[in-house]
């Protein structure tokens, strides 16, 4: 019996499948937002399982994939030249915080947390937010293609659409969104966009009535939050 030579085939089988690196930076995005909706939009427990999960996946796959990106923003680069970024957000947050209190509408952060640690978590927050709209999402639009215009559009479509049902952050997400992404193009460094958030979001926080803002939940949150007594933060506020 004369035995031939394995097939083309059969030594193509035998190989492992290998994504090419669209097709990858394409199913990790497609992965990681999905995980992130779903964090959204599922119930305790399951929603802390969610959460390492996304966070595992996010975090695993930039590290392996960081040699095949330019900057990842983390560094000094462009640090210096944008921090009027951070002074910006300072001026627009002190105005901000004036005419609310001109408003009546001031009120203290929510929840048990000191004053410090509550600002000290938002930063790393905002931080992580930044990271995943400019590196996991941008970034990834940008190798896959996309022109700088496009990929700034989809990318904070999406960012809007982690922000869903509510109303005021969709429509402030949509301004930071686009304008961080163009920032970032121009500087590539995550700090002074992470303060410009943090800051930005302790604004909000504190300027906006709780029964509006829902402090700041999205997606299931936003939905089931319930005002104590259904009433405003602020009692002069509340009709006599």
């Amino acid at each position: 019996m004369c035995v031939g030579k394995p097939s083309a085939v059969s030594l193509t089988l035998d190989e492992p499948v290998r994504l090419t690196p669209r097709a990858r930076d394409a199913a990790e995005l497609a992965i990681g937002y999905a995980l992130i909706l779903a964090v959204l939009w599922t119930p305790n427990p399951a929603q802390r399982i969610l959460y390492w999960s996304a966070f595992a996946w996010i975090a695993v796959t930039s590290i392996l994939r960081r040699k095949e990106t330019e900057t990842y923003g983390l560094g000094f680069r462009g640090l210096l030249p944008s921090l009027w970024i951070v002074v910006a957000a300072l001026v627009f947050a002190a105005g901000a915080v004036l005419a609310a209190r001109h408003l009546g509408t001031l009120h203290p952060l929510y929840g048990p947390l000191p004053v410090l640690l509550h600002i000290l978590g938002y930063a790393l927050w905002a931080l992580m937010q930044q990271f995943i709209l400019q590196i996991y999402v941008l970034l990834k639009l940008l190798r896959l293609g996309l022109a700088r215009t496009p990929a700034v559009a989809l990318a904070t479509l999406l960012f809007v659409m982690a922000h869903i049902p509510n109303p005021i952050l969709i429509a402030l997400t949509l301004i930071w969104g686009s304008i961080a992404c163009i920032l970032f193009l121009r500087y590539r460094n995550l700090y002074s966009l992470a303060l410009a958030h943090g800051i930005l979001g302790m604004c909000l926080a504190v300027t906006i009535p709780n029964h509006l803002l829902h402090h700041m939940r999205v997606g299931r949150g936003y939905l089931e939050y319930h005002v104590r007594h259904h009433r405003p933060d602020n009692p002069a506020l509340t009709a006599p």
